[in-house]
C-alpha cells in the first residue's frame, strides 16, 4: 500500500540531497559476470505485508524461472538476491545497502508500501540504482532511477469513479485511512468529483489502528450518498465491510485498495464485500486470455505455487516489469544501467496478463510509469466477481499536469495533487 509522504503540501523532493557520505556501490553500472544478470527481489514474506507481498515474491520467481528455461537474458541466466525484509523499513535500507554494494545487483525490486519506498528511495539515488517499485500508489514520483509501474490514484480511482457516477449518482462520501495515502487519494477523489460533475459530501479518515466502524457507517447513511469511496487499508479496516453488511448498509462502495492486494472477497464471508467495485489493473479473475486461458498467467503461476491463496494485482506488476528490464538489456545490448534505463524510456510495451486480446501495455518513457489496462471489477452477494468496464488509462498527472520528462530533465521528486489542483486543497 501507499504511505510515508512527509508532507501534504509542496513539492516533495528525494532525501538525495541530505548529508552523509555517498555509499560506495556500483553507481549505476553492471554487475553481471559473462554468463549471469544479478536481480535484488526484495518483497515482504513475513510481518505486516506478507499477505500481499509474498505474492509479489513469487510472480518474480515464476518470471525469472520462465525467463532462465527460454534461454536467459541475452544468453545470461539470472541469478537473485531476495532475502526476506519482513516487512520492516530498516532492514529494507539495510539490504538495500548490501544489494547494491555487496551483491552488486543489476536491477532492484523492493517494496509493497510508499514507507518502504520513501525509505529507500535515498540510498536508490545516491547510488543511481535502477528500482522497479510495483505496488499501486499515490503517484506523482518523477525520480530519474524509479520504474514506478504500478497504477496510480488517478488510473485506479480514474476508472472506478466515473463509472460508478454514471451509473448511481453524483454525491460521495469517503472513507479513507488517516495517513498520507488516504489523505491524497481522498484528494484525488475530490479532483476527479470535480472533473465528472459529482460532489463530495462527506470525508473521514480513519486511523489504522481502529477496527470499530458503527459510528462512521451511521454518518454514511444520515448522509444519503449515491455511492462511498473507501480508501481504507490494513487488517483492522478490513472488519469495515463485515460490519457495513451487518448494519444493513448496501450502497455501492468503490475502491483503490480492496479485493484486488488483499482478496478480501476470499478471505471474508458474504455478503461483507457485496456491491463493491474495485478500480484495478489486474485481479487474479480479469478475463484476458493471456490471464485464464488454459497455460494463462494464473495456470503458471498455481502450478509453481499449488499452495498459494491468490494472485494479487502487485503480483502481475512485478512479472511484467521483469519481463520488461528483459527487453531493455536486450535492445540495449548490455546491463549497464544507464544503457537500459535509456532502453525502458524508448518506450517498451509487453502483452501482460491485465492487456485483452493482442493489445500491450505501454511503459511511458518520459514518466517512468505505465499506461494501463484498467478495470472495474464488482462483487456480487455471494463474491463472485466480474468486470463491469475496461479501458487503458494512461498516466496524465505527471506527464500532462507536471510536465515530468525523465529523458529531458533528471528529477527525484514526489508531487501531489495539492500542488496542482485547487478543489484538493
Amino acid at each position: 500500500m501507499t504511505d510515508g509522504i512527509t508532507s501534504r503540501r509542496g513539492f516533495l523532493a528525494s532525501s538525495a540531497a541530505l548529508a552523509g557520505t555517498a555509499l560506495a556501490g556500483c553507481s549505476g553500472g553492471s554487475a553481471s559476470s559473462d554468463d549471469t544478470i544479478q536481480l535484488g527481489v526484495l518483497e515482504d514474506r513475513s510481518g505486516n505485508f506478507a499477505l500481499v507481498g509474498d505474492p509479489k515474491h513469487k510472480a518474480s520467481m515464476l518470471a525469472i524461472e520462465e525467463i532462465n528455461n527460454d534461454g536467459g537474458i541475452d544468453g545470461k541466466q539470472i541469478e537473485t538476491f531476495d532475502p526476506d525484509p519482513q516487512s520492516d523499513n530498516q532492514r529494507y535500507q539495510e539490504l538495500t545497502r548490501r544489494a547494491i554494494n555487496q551483491e552488486n545487483v543489476d536491477a532492484l525490486w523492493a517494496g509493497y508500501s510508499s514507507a518502504t519506498r520513501e525509505a529507500i528511495r535515498p540510498i536508490i539515488d545516491r547510488e543511481d540504482q535502477l528500482y522497479f517499485y510495483t505496488t499501486q500508489y499515490e503517484g506523482g514520483v518523477c525520480d530519474k532511477n524509479v520504474f514506478a509501474v504500478g497504477p496510480t490514484a488517478r488510473q485506479q480511482l480514474g476508472s472506478v469513479l466515473p463509472y460508478l457516477v454514471e451509473e448511481y449518482g453524483p454525491k460521495i462520501y469517503t472513507i479513507a485511512a488517516d495517513y498520507n495515502f488516504g489523505q491524497l487519494s481522498a484528494d484525488w477523489v475530490k479532483v476527479l468529483a470535480d472533473e465528472n460533475d459529482a460532489e463530495v459530501i462527506g470525508e473521514e479518515f480513519i486511523p489504522l489502528s481502529n477496527s470499530q466502524f458503527g459510528s462512521t457507517i451511521n454518518r454514511i447513511q444520515q448522509a444519503e450518498p449515491d455511492f462511498v469511496m473507501s480508501m481504507l487499508v490494513g487488517a483492522n479496516h478490513t472488519s469495515f465491510y463485515e460490519q457495513k453488511a451487518s448494519a444493513g448498509l448496501d450502497v455501492p462502495i468503490g475502491t483503490s485498495t480492496a479485493m484486488a492486494q488483499g482478496y478480501e472477497h476470499r478471505r471474508l464471508d458474504p455478503p461483507a464485500m457485496a456491491n463493491i467495485y474495485a478500480g484495478v489493473n489486474y485481479m487474479e479473475e480479469i478475463p484476458t486470455e493471456h490471464n485464464t486461458s488454459e497455460g494463462g498467467f494464473v495456470d503458471r503461476y498455481f502450478q509453481k505455487f499449488p499452495d498459494a491463496p491468490y494472485l494479487n494485482e502487485e503480483a502481475e506488476n512485478n512479472y511484467f516489469s521483469i519481463y520488461m528490464y528483459k527487453m531493455a538489456v536486450e535492445q540495449a545490448g548490455t546491463t549497464e544501467q544507464p544503457e537500459v534505463r535509456e532502453a525502458l524510456e524508448s518506450g517498451i510495451t509487453f502483452g501482460a496478463p491485465e492487456a485483452p486480446g493482442e493489445e500491450e501495455i505501454a511503459l511511458d518513457g518520459a514518466t517512468h510509469h505505465v499506461d494501463h489496462h484498467m478495470w472495474v471489477m464488482r462483487a456480487d452477494d455471494q463474491h463472485n466477481v466480474e468486470a463491469v468496464d475496461d479501458r487503458v488509462i494512461p498516466e496524465t498527472f505527471l506527464s500532462e499536469t507536471v510536465g515530468c520528462d525523465l529523458t529531458q530533465e533528471d528529477e527525484e521528486t514526489q508531487y501531489t495533487p495539492q500542488d496542482f489542483y485547487e478543489e484538493a486543497g
